[in-house]
């Protein structure tokens, strides 16, 4: 039962990083820089990027941190999902 709630835990965390990157990407196209939504979404998601960027270099002009983290975050989730089944 504990496995269960844990593996639940883990792919709504997975789910909602990667749904705040998504939204991250979209209004950076989208929005203008002083949007009220654009600068909360950059406030939670800039601590998670920031490593990132320092390891990852631009693509041409493009910042592909955020798909990198989203690649990140599902790698590490289905590892953990994993280990849980293989534990339990």
């Amino acid at each position: 039962m504990v496995a269960y709630y844990l593996v639940l835990l883990i792919n709504f965390t997975a789910q909602a990083v990667t749904l705040l990157m998504l939204a991250y990407a979209i209004l950076s196209w989208v929005a203008k820089p002083w949007n009220q939504i654009r600068l909360f979404v950059d406030r939670i998601s800039e601590p998670l990027l920031a490593p990132i960027r320092r390891v990852v270099p631009l693509v041409g002009l493009v910042d592909i941190s955020p798909l990198v983290l989203i690649l990140l975050v599902q790698l590490i989730a289905r590892v953990f999902v994993s280990i849980i089944y293989l534990v339990f």
